[in-house]
């Protein structure tokens, strides 16, 4: 990669930092061309052209993707979350929801159509993926990790219903009492992140406890992270996609290493979450168990 491209790429992601930091703001496209340092008169065309959507669309999508969280794994009111989205009426926030997901918020609060959501939010996917995150082999370290006893809930099957496992998860912590500020959060992945057929996903929600399990009527059963040498990768920022830096690790990292992977799946921890923190500021580790 040319300096000349470095550049422009770190340019680009500073506005999509910027975006995420200032959802509650007034994003002009004076104020996010300063941002790029670009003319304003060119910046729109600069935005449309490396994302595939207008940066209006985006910010859009960006808006509505926290309220959809908000509604879906928080407990916020819904005229909050319409007021954090900058609408000054609930039912203008209501109208534009129903719009975008085919749902009301309220419908969606209750039953969310998973499917049609993941389909909605497909261009700010795309655009995010576009500018990929630069590892290095210094940023990977090989730490010793204890095994960790888990409560799992599996998620097999078409990731655009993994929505719904979360929501599960989440409510059946809420009556075990594992809070994530006192209970470590792990996802365990069994499969590629869009395998070919996507009855093919599969992945383990877990949370770290070594409590006796109350199942509350779910399908909880317990289970462990081994311990063991691992190679850690601290990711901040699109944390909803670490399939970029999975591949870094299997294709750059590993091969340089010398070391051998163990046999235990990619897993992570997730250590800040979306949307207590701006996309931009969400962390995970990525362990890859080693031997």
């Amino acid at each position: 990669m040319t300096a000349a491209f470095q550049n422009y790429h770190a340019r680009m992601q500073r506005v999509l930092d910027y975006i995420d930091r200032h959802l509650d703001e007034d994003l002009d496209l004076d104020t996010l061309a300063g941002v790029a340092a670009y003319s304003k008169f060119h910046f729109h065309r600069h935005f449309t052209a490396v994302f595939g959507v207008s940066v209006h669309r985006y910010i859009q999508l960006a808006v509505m993707k926290r309220a959809s969280y908000q509604l879906a794994y928080r407990d916020a009111q819904i005229t909050g979350i319409a007021m954090d989205a900058g609408y000054e009426a609930p039912d203008a926030f209501a109208r534009a929801f129903r719009q975008r997901f085919g749902q009301s918020p309220s419908a969606f609060r209750s039953s969310p159509d998973w499917e049609t959501w993941f389909s909605a939010f497909e261009p700010l996917d795309n655009a995010r993926s576009k500018i990929m995150q630069n590892f290095t082999n210094d940023d990977v370290t090989i730490r010793d990790v204890p095994t960790t006893r888990v409560a799992i809930l599996e998620h097999r099957g078409d990731p655009a219903t993994l929505g719904a496992t979360i929501q599960r998860f989440i409510a059946w912590r809420k009556a075990a009492g594992l809070n994530p500020k006192t209970n470590p959060t792990f996802n365990v992945w069994y499969s590629e992140r869009r395998p070919a057929s996507p009855a093919d996903y599969s992945m383990d929600l877990c949370v770290g406890t070594d409590q006796p399990i109350d199942a509350h009527g779910e399908q909880i059963k317990p289970g462990e992270i081994p311990g063991g040498r691992c190679a850690v990768l601290r990711v901040v920022g699109n944390t909803h996609n670490l399939e970029p830096a999975a591949l870094y690790l299997y294709r750059e990292w590993l091969p340089a290493s010398g070391e051998e992977a163990r046999d235990f799946p990619i897993y992570c921890q997730r250590l800040s979450f979306f949307p207590e923190v701006p996309e931009t500021e969400a962390v995970a580790e990525l362990f890859l168990p080693l031997k």
